[in-house]
């Protein structure tokens, strides 16, 4: 009878255990290159979600915007950071993604990445057209700036092999290229100032090169997730006036396969939380929560509708 008494008593703990471990929700963010901006946002991010969310803990892992979106469609991660333009291209199964990526689904509009195509004063490049010849310097693939420069390219009538080379590496790199005169041109998504420029900035002259309605409309027919921004007179050193140019926005995406509650929480923990985000990554401040619920072109997590619903933002 002991010994019977003491295995039920066993089996009670047993189960309550394992029945603790199931309702735990243990989740993967994908977010940035550590150095970036992405990464500390995930890491405030994680501090919010384990605050708000009881039984829920999340890792942060590096990443960048295209492999995030491939990450969350294979199960490698349950969230992610992405940027509109390419998670567009995934749930639409366009390159550089093979097949539709169909488990991705939109959590939360964030902040806007202006893409900066900065040329050297004396590289006489006043416009992505005149880049023909020279050489560009630019991110690594499955980075978001990365496909974006291809873009931009391609509605000047220009690809990779009209340029005499293209560098593919981190900022830091590509700002070095620039001040040693290795390259003439150099593209990035960020937001304004971006430090990398203004670091260029401080050892040689630079251009911000603008992109007219025309090159934006154009874009815009690749792509539906790209916007039109000003980076304003003055930004960087010698800008005396404002420059139009390309961006898109960056965004938190969910598999569409998390329950619906567990992604309404993590949306109504984010919404009330706006103040925290905005002190890791100072575009976000101001968010509203009409501006979380933005369509960028990907379908919404059905708990994050249900949640833009009733705050009315949708």
């Amino acid at each position: 009878m002991k010994a019977s008494r003491i295995a039920s008593a066993l089996g009670l703990a047993l189960a309550t255990a394992f029945a603790g471990t199931a309702g735990a929700q243990q989740l993967k963010l994908m977010t940035g290159p550590q150095g970036g901006s992405w990464y500390p946002l995930g890491g405030a991010i994680q501090g919010i979600v384990e605050k708000a969310v009881p039984g829920t803990s999340m890792q942060v892992l590096p990443g960048a915007g295209i492999s995030n979106v491939v990450g969350v469609q294979t199960g490698k991660a349950e969230l992610g950071f992405g940027n509109a333009v390419s998670s567009y291209d995934g749930v639409r199964g366009a390159e550089p993604f093979k097949g539709k990526q169909d488990n991705v689904c939109q959590v939360a509009t964030l902040y806007f990445q202006y893409f900066h195509a900065v040329a050297l004063a004396d590289s006489g490049v006043t416009n992505m057209g005149q880049a023909k010849g020279k050489a560009l310097t630019t991110q690594q693939k499955g980075n978001t700036g990365e496909q974006m420069t291809r873009d931009a390219l391609k509605v000047y009538g220009l690809d990779y092999g009209a340029m005499s080379k293209v560098n593919h590496g981190n900022y830091t790199d590509s700002v070095s290229q620039l001040k040693d005169g290795h390259a003439q041109v150099f593209t990035l998504i960020t937001t304004v100032p971006a430090s990398s420029v203004m670091d260029l900035a401080s050892a040689r002259d630079i251009r911000v090169l603008e992109f007219p309605n025309d090159k934006f409309a154009a874009l815009q027919k690749i792509n539906r997730g790209y916007d039109k921004r000003i980076i304003k007179a003055g930004s960087y050193p010698k800008q005396d006036k404002d420059v139009q140019t390309i961006g898109t926005w960056t965004h938190l995406i969910a598999s569409c396969k998390l329950p619906e509650q567990l992604v309404y929480n993590i949306t109504k923990a984010l919404a009330t939380n706006v103040e925290t985000l905005g002190n890791v990554v100072s575009a976000v401040k101001g968010l509203t929560v009409k501006d979380m619920a933005a369509d960028v072109g990907v379908p919404y997590h059905p708990g994050a509708r249900k949640y833009y619903q009733e705050a009315k933002a949708l």
